[in-house]
C-alpha cells in the first residue's frame, strides 16, 4: 500500500566499505549460511504429501500438461531426492494446495503452535503471539518512542493472529472510497497502514542483520483494491481517474483466486507489504521526534511491496537501532509489480508468522531478499532511474563478491540473465528489484553464494 503524501527523503545512510561489496558489506564474519530444512518440514506433513501425490485440489489436466511439457512423471518428480526442487516445479499449484488444506478445517501444526503461545518448538525457537489491539497497533507510523511489545531471542518465532486492515481495522467490505479518502485527509503525513510494533530482538545493534523468514501468511476471506479521488494526488495516474474507486472481492482459497469481474479471476499470492525495522536517523524527515511515516520504504525495509515475499521467502534487513525494532502491517492477497493504482489487493491476515535470526556485524546498507529460486537485490529512490541504477549496482556487487568474478563480468551476466522489475511507483520512494536466478550457479559455488 502506498502514497505520494509523506515527507520526501534525500539522504543516504552511512556507507560501510568492505571487500565483498560496498552496498551490502561483509563485516568481519563469513556467516553460518542459511538452512532451509525448516521450510520443508513445516510444509510437508503426511496429509500434504498424500495430497501432492493425488492432487486432490488441483486441475489435473493442467498439471499433467505442465509436467508432460517437461518430460517428467508426477510420481518421479515428487519422489526426487530434492523435495525443494519438487516444490519449485509445482509452483502456484502447491500454494493452492496449502491453502485448500487450511480451508477444510484441519488445524495446521503452525496454528496449534500459535495457540500454545510460549510453547517451545525445536525448529521455531520460542513462539510469541502478538495480538492486534489499541496498545499494539498505530496508524501509519513507525514510532520508536514506544516500548517494545515483547523482546525475542534470535531464532524465535512471532505469530501475528487476526491482524487489522487499513485505518485501524475500519476498512472492510461496504466502506466507500470517499470514506477511505476522508480518513487519509484526516491523518496528514501518515500512511493508511495499521502498523503492529515494535518488537525488539535481544542483542541487536546497528551494523547487524535481521533475517526474517516468512513461515505462514493466511489472509482473511476478502480483499479490496482502491484508488483515491484524484484530488489527493495518490497513485500513478491521479488526474486520469479523478473519481476514485474501491472494489471488494471474496478470496477463494480452494481455487486460490479472486473474482475481479465475471470471467476475470486473479490468482492469489499473499504477502506482507510492510515489514521493516526502525529506520536510520536522518534518512526520512520525522513527523515528530522518533516518529516516521510508514509510507516510503528505505534501508530499513518497510513498505517495500515486494510481491515475492510469500510463504517460504526470506528478507535480510540491516539493523539501525538497538533492539532492531520490528514493525509490520499492510497485508496483501496479491499485487502486480508496479502497484500502479495505489493499492494491492489489500486485506488482513488470520495469521502472519515469521521466524527471526540475528547475524552480528554484517554492515549491509540495503535489504536483500531471497526465495527458493532467486536472490533479489533492491533499489529504492524517489527517481525511478536512480532506483534502477541502485538495483543494478547492488546486483553486480552481490554477484561479483559471491561468485568471485570481476564486476565487469558481473555487469554482463546481469544483463543477459538477471531480470529487473519495477516493484512499485506509488510510495514516494520508487522501487526496482533485480531477480538473480540461482540456477545460474552450480555445485559448491551456489552454496558459497548465500547471503549471510
Amino acid at each position: 500500500m502506498s502514497d505520494h503524501s509523506a515527507h520526501d527523503q534525500d539522504q543516504l545512510p552511512t556507507q560501510h566499505h568492505h571487500d565483498c561489496g560496498n552496498l551490502f558489506g561483509c563485516g568481519d564474519e563469513k556467516g553460518t549460511g542459511i538452512i532451509r530444512e525448516d521450510i520443508k518440514d513445516a510444509a510437508v506433513t503426511c496429509r500434504t504429501s498424500d495430497r501432492l501425490l493425488h492432487m486432490d485440489e488441483i486441475n489435473q489436466e493442467n498439471f499433467d500438461g505442465y509436467l508432460t511439457a517437461r518430460g517428467r512423471g508426477r510420481r518421479t518428480l515428487l519422489r526426487a531426492s530434492t523435495f525443494m526442487g519438487a516444490l519449485a516445479a509445482v509452483g502456484p499449484w502447491f500454494g493452492r494446495l496449502a491453502y485448500a488444506i487450511g480451508a477444510d478445517g484441519e488445524p495446521s501444526t503452525q496454528k496449534k503452535a500459535a495457540k500454545a503461545g510460549g510453547a517451545k518448538k525445536e525448529d521455531e525457537g520460542r513462539v510469541h503471539v502478538v495480538e492486534s489491539n489499541k496498545d499494539t497497533v498505530h496508524l501509519g507510523v513507525y514510532d520508536t518512542n514506544l516500548p517494545p511489545i515483547i523482546t525475542i531471542d534470535s531464532g524465535d518465532t512471532i505469530s501475528y493472529p487476526n491482524t487489522w486492515s487499513h485505518f485501524l481495522n475500519q476498512m472492510e467490505p461496504g466502506v466507500s472510497v470517499d470514506k477511505l479518502a476522508q480518513w487519509r485527509k484526516d491523518n496528514p503525513g501518515k500512511g493508511p497502514h495499521s502498523i503492529i510494533g515494535p518488537v525488539a530482538v535481544k542483542g541487536a545493534e546497528p551494523g547487524d542483520i535481521l533475517e526474517v523468514r516468512y513461515k505462514r501468511l493466511q489472509p482473511d476471506n476478502w480483499g479490496a483494491v482502491f484508488n483515491n479521488p484524484g484530488a489527493l494526488g495518490t497513485g500513478l495516474l491521479p488526474s486520469d481517474f479523478p473519481q476514485g474507486q474501491v472494489k471488494y472481492m471474496n478470496l477463494d482459497f480452494k481455487k486460490m483466486s479472486a473474482e475481479y469481474a465475471p470471467n476475470i479471476h486473479v490468482p492469489l499470492q499473499p504477502f506482507q507489504g510492510t515489514l521493516g525495522l526502525a529506520p536510520p536517523d536522518g534518512y526520512f524527515p520525522p513527523l515528530s521526534p522518533g516518529v516516521t511515516s510508514s509510507v516510503p520504504p528505505g534501508p530499513h525495509g518497510g513498505n517495500t511491496d515486494l510481491r515475492e515475499m510469500a510463504e517460504g521467502s526470506t528478507m535480510f534487513i540491516p539493523v539501525w537501532k538497538a533492539g532492531a525494532l520490528i514493525y509490520t502491517g499492510d497485508s496483501h492477497a496479491v499485487q502486480g509489480d508496479g502497484e500502479i493504482c495505489l493499492t494491492a489487493l489489500e486485506t488482513r491476515m488470520k495469521e502472519m508468522r515469521i521466524q527471526v535470526f540475528l547475524h552480528k556485524q554484517k554492515n549491509f546498507a540495503w535489504p536483500i531478499a531471497e526465495t527458493s529460486t532467486h536472490w533479489i537485490m533492491l533499489g529504492l529512490d524517489k527517481d525511478l532511474n536512480n532506483a534502477m541504477q541502485m538495483a543494478a549496482r547492488n546486483a553486480i556487487k552481490f554477484v561479483s563478491s559471491r561468485a568471485k568474478i570481476s564486476e565487469l563480468d558481473a555487469y554482463g551476466l546481469c544483463s543477459i540473465a538477471a531480470s529487473f522489475r519495477v516493484t512499485q511507483v506509488v510510495d514516494i520512494v520508487r522501487g526496482v528489484h533485480a531477480m538473480i536466478p540461482k540456477t545460474l550457479f552450480s555445485g559448491q559455488l551456489k552454496e558459497e553464494m548465500k547471503v549471510v
